[in-house]
């Protein structure tokens, strides 16, 4: 089975923006990248990285979690500029419920490919719960952060890697986390993921008490 389609990233972060009345270049300039790459993201021609995703999501006040889902009532999410909505997206919002659990089958699981060779999946949600609980996937040279930058959000993360080679900076510290380790730290401590493997690293990662 093949995952399951996820509403445009993009769209989801334009909707967030244009509802709380940011320009695009005040985005830009609050999260600290180019304007041209706010409008990339947005219009689906770049994918965020890690870094920049939890940038965008603090700044607009919207949980990461969110992305996952389209809002039905809304006609900005990831309608283009006639009102139309994309009819993967508009058959997505018609159905927001699905794959809550308490089962999320392996095939079922929601997908989010980001920049720098990361690629999430949604392992499941519970309505109300302020949590991100993702399969991670660090493909080969892959990195939270294309700049090469640490990155800090709200949140406390728990990770736990299950293959692959992962070099965890946080702080000043650098770790190499190996299949069968796991990591706890407040995610507002500077941090920051890469796989200089050649398999790619995968794990289970659980964010609490992510902004909303």
């Amino acid at each position: 089975m093949s995952a399951a389609v996820v509403p445009p990233v993009g769209a989801r972060i334009r909707q967030a923006r244009l509802e709380r009345g940011t320009s695009l270049r005040a985005l830009a300039r609050e999260v600290g990248v180019s304007a041209s790459l706010v409008s990339q993201i947005e219009t689906g021609k770049s994918q965020p990285s890690v870094s920049t995703l939890y940038a965008i999501t603090t700044v607009l006040g919207i949980s990461v979690e969110s992305l996952f889902d389209a809002r039905a009532s809304s006609p900005m999410a990831g309608a283009d500029s006639h009102g139309a909505v994309p009819p993967a997206l508009a058959a997505f919002a018609a159905d927001p419920g699905r794959r809550i659990g308490p089962l999320v089958g392996a095939g079922e699981r929601e997908t989010l490919e980001l920049d720098s060779g990361v690629v999430w999946e949604r392992l499941g949600r519970v309505p109300g719960a302020d949590v991100d609980f993702l399969l991670v996937t660090y493909r080969p040279g892959g990195s939270s952060s294309g700049s090469g930058g640490l990155m800090r959000h709200t949140g406390t993360e728990y990770g736990y890697l299950t293959s692959g080679e992962l070099i965890l900076t946080l702080g000043f510290d650098e770790y190499t986390v190996r299949p069968g380790d796991a990591v706890s730290f407040e995610s507002t401590t500077p941090h920051r993921y890469r796989n200089d493997g050649e398999v790619p690293a995968v794990g289970v990662w659980f964010v609490s008490g992510d902004v909303q």
